[in-house]
């Protein structure tokens, strides 16, 4: 863009808010040390985690669930175990496998609350059967929990106990009832020594140290055992646990799921669970044979008791009489009415069984210990099937209590249906037990005429003929229980299990699912990638300073007169004291800009450079000092003029003092002559500021200004204006006026972008005039803010090197320092 063309421009204000890709760009890059950090971290730790922590192992088992036929039921058995289908017990049992109840059993069972352990590479890691002896407690003792107890064997016979002990009381757990109590101990450290086989009595254990028969004891090994709470380690398998359906058209078929570090212990975990599920099943499938036996045998010994009785009653009454040969029809007859008799038996045996269980049904709420209606001899459908559904809801009902609330509506349902079967069982006992008192009736109608046939005889020959009857009616009713609970024993003793195990749980050598070190190290990439990736992006989105020559485009479009570059010097003369410098040469570059644009003043007197900025701290008494040099040095009379009145700089870097200045001469105390001072550069005059005015905005604004800059006019060739910052006070806008071009310093990574805005509004409304930016602290970057058509970056590719002075070397500490430097 020509500088004579510069009043044409067509000042339009800065685009709208937009995401700079490119600018984000170029800040990502100039955080790469932070991303390089930032990922060699996370890897560091992504290989610590993988190194450090245990491998977790997960396997599984298979188990079915059917509904097992006793394999010797058939229809000639007399005693009847109905037990329906295997609707709803895969639910039940999912739900019973994660319940504390269930692993309860399975942990006491293995017991899970003694943890034996080795000193691994980092921590003590987990030696389930990897260690050559087995510890059996003593449960009626306390054992304290969570503090590692160390073994040390001495021999293959003799082992040293030591643990440190750091208070005088912990807890102990009392494994036989699973209380909890503080125990007093040893403070300090402990050591005793123990023989392998014998029990060892501590003040904080008691257990007896046995080796394992493929052990093998190495002396001076050291192993650690610890007691763990109960509560704790079963919950922690009840949800570590998992089961669920093989598939959907498998529903019957379980998989159990268990993950941890010691693969042994995984593997005897499920195969124990699974053996204490179907041993608990098979419990309750027998509890109605298991009733049945009960009340057969409480009969079979009344029986057995009457039998004994009768027995001896016959062989008395044969020591005291004689025997007797009795007629074949009055034989026949007595042996009728004994078959008359034991079907009266049977009759009221069914009718006794029945009132037990009318009574019962009345007043229990257990209906789980009902015997089979069978083992009474009674055969109606009904009573059977009804007392077989009720035992069976019955014993869901006790199974789901373990699962659920009292008072859920699970149970309730239950008990609704217990109760409806109930009443119509009720019902049907009364009107059986009619039923079988009407029969008794008539089966001792039949037996009374039968006995007046006999009632001829004489009364020893009768009662000889009643006790025989008696004996006989015993001996066949104890036959006939004793075949019912030999029958029973069988039934239960060949009954199986719902639950069947299709797969053990089986280490054989996979299952391992963690660490994932490949994730941990993914991880660690995009954690250490996009983290200061995100910080990088907010730092991007908070900050408002201006950094790059594109967004000065960006957001205005005033053109950019030049770049200064950032540089390392005692004082604001380089332009003078280093001429063959970058920045020297930047500085004479702003200057032939700046010939361009005085060719369109047709003025003879000196042209006028306003210098100011937005705020103070972005370089605008140097570029002013260095402008005025670079005049100065091509021949043309400058005056460099301090207007900075509020915070005068200019002076002390021509060694001058500020005690007298412009303020003098604005308010008559000095002439011009006194206040101007001879610099050390030829052709280079100096008006400091003087003392700071209380009024230093009406100081400017007078007669006097307008005065003072037009005999400079004739006297100087080049007026350089140091002015106050334009975002603070609006005394540089009051010398705009006097102005022939204003330049508008811009410090990159200080200078704010909303001043843009502010300098966009004074040049539109033509307060400002003549305008144009210099980028100072430029950084030249490959790419970036290069190439424009200014001209203005000239000494900083590499052809500059071969022209100019180059810039002091740093040192090894001072690269160090930049490579650390994160800005």
């Amino acid at each position: 863009m020509a500088y004579d063309d510069i009043e044409d421009i067509e000042f339009s204000e800065g685009k709208g808010v937009s995401f700079d890709a490119r600018g984000f760009l170029f800040k990502v890059l100039k955080f790469w040390k932070l991303f390089v950090l930032c990922i060699g971290v996370g890897l560091i730790i992504a290989y610590s985690v993988n190194d450090r922590k245990q491998n977790v192992y997960r396997l599984n088992s298979l188990i079915s669930l059917d509904n097992e036929q006793n394999p010797i039921f058939g229809s000639s058995t007399n005693i009847s175990f109905n037990w329906g289908g295997v609707s709803g017990k895969v639910g039940k049992t999912m739900i019973s496998l994660v319940t504390r109840n269930h692993n309860e059993k399975v942990v006491d069972s293995l017991q899970y609350y003694l943890q034996y352990l080795k000193q691994g590479k980092y921590i003590k890691v987990d030696a389930y059967k990897s260690v050559p002896f087995v510890i059996k407690i003593d449960k009626s003792k306390p054992q304290v929990l969570g503090r590692p107890i160390g073994i040390r064997f001495l021999s293959s016979t003799q082992y040293e106990v030591f643990i440190n002990f750091e208070t005088s009381q912990v807890s102990a757990q009392n494994y036989s009832d699973k209380s909890i109590n503080k125990i007093s101990i040893p403070q300090g450290k402990f050591k005793k020594t123990g023989t392998i086989g014998e029990i060892i009595n501590l003040p904080f254990a008691s257990f007896t140290l046995n080796k394992v028969a493929e052990g093998t004891i190495v002396p001076d090994s050291e192993y650690y055992i610890q007691f763990l709470n109960f509560d704790r380690v079963v919950n922690s398998f009840k949800n570590k646990i998992s089961v669920k359906t093989y598939s959907k058209t498998s529903q019957s078929i379980l998989t159990l799921t268990l993950s941890g570090n010691n693969k042994a212990k995984i593997v005897d975990y499920l195969n124990t669970t699974s053996a204490i599920l179907s041993k608990s099943e098979l419990e309750r499938k027998n509890i109605y044979a298991t009733n049945t036996i009960k009340f057969i045998d409480s009969s079979l010994s009344i029986v057995n008791t009457d039998l004994e009785s009768v027995t001896e009653t016959m062989n008395a009454f044969r020591k005291q009489n004689k025997v007797f040969n009795l007629d074949e029809e009055l034989l026949q007859v007595s042996d009728r009415i004994r078959e008359l008799e034991l079907e009266i038996e049977g009759e009221q045996s069914k009718l006794q069984y029945l009132d037990i269980l009318q009574d019962y049904l009345k007043t229990k709420t257990d209906y789980t210990k009902i015997a089979a209606p069978t083992s009474a001899g009674i055969e109606e459908g009904n009573i059977v099937n009804s007392v077989s559904k009720i035992t069976r809801l019955a014993i869901e009902r006790q199974e789901l209590e373990q699962l659920v609330q009292e008072g859920s509506s699970s149970l309730k349902e239950l008990d609704g249906s217990i109760n409806a079967e109930k009443n119509v069982l009720l019902e049907t006992l009364a009107s059986t037990k009619k039923t079988i008192a009407v029969q008794i009736k008539s089966l001792n109608s039949k037996k009374a005429s039968l006995e007046k046939r006999l009632s001829g005889l004489p009364a020893d020959q009768q009662e000889y003929l009643k006790i025989q009857r008696k004996l006989n009616l015993s001996q066949e009713a104890f036959d006939i229980y004793m075949a019912k609970r030999s029958e029973a024993a069988i039934v239960k003793a060949a009954n199986v299990s719902d639950i069947s195990v299709i797969e053990a749980a089986k280490d054989i050598g996979g299952g391992l699912i963690g660490p994932n070190k490949d994730l941990n190290y993914m991880m660690a990439l995009v954690i250490g990638f996009f983290g200061p990736m995100l910080l990088v992006f907010i730092l991007f989105i908070l900050d408002n300073s201006i950094h790059t020559v594109d967004e000065v485009k960006r957001l205005s479009k005033i053109p950019i007169l030049g770049l200064i570059g950032e540089y390392d010097h005692d004082n604001n003369l380089v332009v003078y004291e280093k001429p063959k410098s970058a920045v020297a040469e930047s500085f004479r570059a702003v200057r032939s800009s700046l010939q361009f644009f005085y060719k369109k003043l047709d003025k003879e007197e000196g042209r006028t450079i306003m210098i100011t900025s937005s705020v103070s701290g972005e370089g605008k008494t140097s570029c002013s000092i260095n402008i005025a040099s670079a005049y100065a040095l091509s021949g043309k009379k400058t005056i460099l003029l301090g207007l900075d009145l509020r915070k005068p700089k200019i002076f002390g870097d021509f060694k001058l003092d500020n005690n007298k200045g412009v303020v003098n001469y604005f308010i008559g105390d000095k002439t011009l002559e006194e206040v101007t001072f001879k610099s050390h550069i030829k052709d280079l005059d100096i008006i400091t500021s003087g003392p700071i005015p209380p009024n230093p905005s009406e100081l400017l604004m007078g007669d006097n200004m307008k005065e003072l800059i037009g005999i400079l006019r004739q006297k100087y060739d080049m007026i350089v204006l140091d002015s106050p910052p334009l975002g603070l006070v609006t005394d540089a806008l009051e010398l705009s006026q006097y102005a022939d071009a204003t330049l508008f310093v811009i410090r990159l990574n200080y200078t704010k972008k909303g001043m843009l805005e502010l300098v966009n509004a004074k040049y539109k409304t033509g307060e400002l005039k003549n305008i144009s930016y210099i980028l100072n602290f430029y950084k030249h970057k490959k790419g970036y803010g290069y190439g424009y058509d200014y001209g203005y970056g000239y000494g900083y590719g590499v052809y500059g090197n071969a022209y100019h002075e180059p810039s002091k070397k740093k040192g090894f500490i001072g690269k160090l320092k930049n490579l650390l430097k994160l800005k």
